[in-house]
C-alpha cells in the first residue's frame, strides 16, 4: 500500500511539473498607446488624431505581439503645441495628410534618450521616405536636452512620458510638420540676363526720354526741310519776274 501511493504520489508530482513547462506563458500586461496618453493628461488632440487615422489600433496590436527585436518612439505633441498652429491647419489636410502626419511622429524602432546621442539623422519614421527629402526627421542632442527638426520645425523634447522595453513616448513642444506636407523645396534662382550692350543697362525712364528727345530732333528737320522746299518752289514761281 505504501508503495503504491509513493507511486501515486510521483506520478501526480511529475505530471503537474510537465504541464507547468509546457503551459504558455502568460501574455505580456503592456498598456496600450491611448491609455498611455490619457495617463499623461495634455494629449487630448493627439489622441483623437490616433484614433481618426487608426495608427492607435496598428500601434496598439504591436505593443500585444511579444517580440524583443521590436519597439517604437512615439513624439507625442501636447495640446498647447497643436494651439500653436495656424487656426485651420488640421482641417485644411486630407484624410491621407492627416495618416502621414501623425506616422512622422513615430519612429519603428525603440530609442531610449541616451540613443539620441549617437542618433543616425535623419531618423526613420512610419511616414516613409526620408532619401528622397520628403520626411526627414533629425535628433540631436546637447546634455539633457534633445531637439527634433524637420526642417519646418525645431521642436524640444520636454519629457519623458513613458518607457519600458517595449516603447518610449516623448512628450515634445510643437507639432513636427513634415517637409512633404507644409513645406516645399527653393526655386532655383533665375539665371542673370546678360545685357546686349556691353553690360549698360538703360534704365525705362531713360529710354523714355531719349525717345522723345531723338522725335523732336526729327520734327525739327522735317520743319526746316519743309520750309526750304516752298522757298525753292516760290523762287521758282516768282524769281523770274
Amino acid at each position: 500500500m505504501r508503495k503504491l501511493l509513493a507511486f501515486a504520489f510521483l506520478f501526480f508530482f511529475f505530471w503537474d511539473k510537465t504541464l507547468a513547462q509546457i503551459a504558455p506563458a502568460p501574455p505580456i500586461k503592456v498598456d496600450n498607446i491611448t491609455s498611455t496618453l490619457e495617463k499623461g493628461g495634455q494629449f487630448t488632440t493627439f489622441i483623437k488624431l490616433l484614433k481618426a487615422t487608426q495608427v492607435a489600433d496598428q500601434l496598439n496590436n504591436q505593443l500585444s505581439t511579444p517580440d524583443p527585436n521590436d519597439g517604437l518612439t512615439v513624439f507625442a505633441p501636447s495640446d498647447s503645441a497643436f494651439s500653436g498652429l495656424k487656426p485651420g491647419t488640421l482641417n485644411s489636410l486630407s484624410d491621407k495628410e492627416k495618416l502621414q502626419l501623425v506616422q512622422f511622429h513615430i519612429l519603428p524602432t525603440l530609442m531610449s534618450t541616451s540613443q539620441f546621442q549617437t542618433a543616425s539623422n535623419p531618423l526613420r519614421t512610419q511616414a516613409g521616405d526620408v532619401k528622397g527629402g520628403k520626411f526627414p526627421l533629425n535628433v540631436t542632442a546637447d546634455g539633457n536636452q534633445v531637439n527634433v527638426t524637420t526642417g519646418v520645425v525645431n521642436a524640444t523634447v520636454e519629457n519623458s512620458v513613458f518607457s519600458d522595453r517595449r516603447i518610449a513616448v516623448y512628450q515634445v513642444d510643437k507639432v513636427l510638420l513634415p517637409l512633404e506636407i507644409f513645406g516645399t523645396a527653393p526655386e532655383p534662382a533665375p539665371a542673370p540676363v546678360v545685357p546686349e550692350n556691353g553690360g549698360l543697362v538703360s534704365s525705362p525712364k531713360a529710354a523714355v526720354k531719349g525717345t522723345d528727345v531723338a522725335g523732336a530732333v526729327s520734327l525739327k528737320f522735317h520743319a526746316l526741310a519743309m520750309g526750304f522746299s516752298s522757298f525753292a518752289v516760290f523762287w521758282a514761281v516768282f524769281g523770274g519776274f
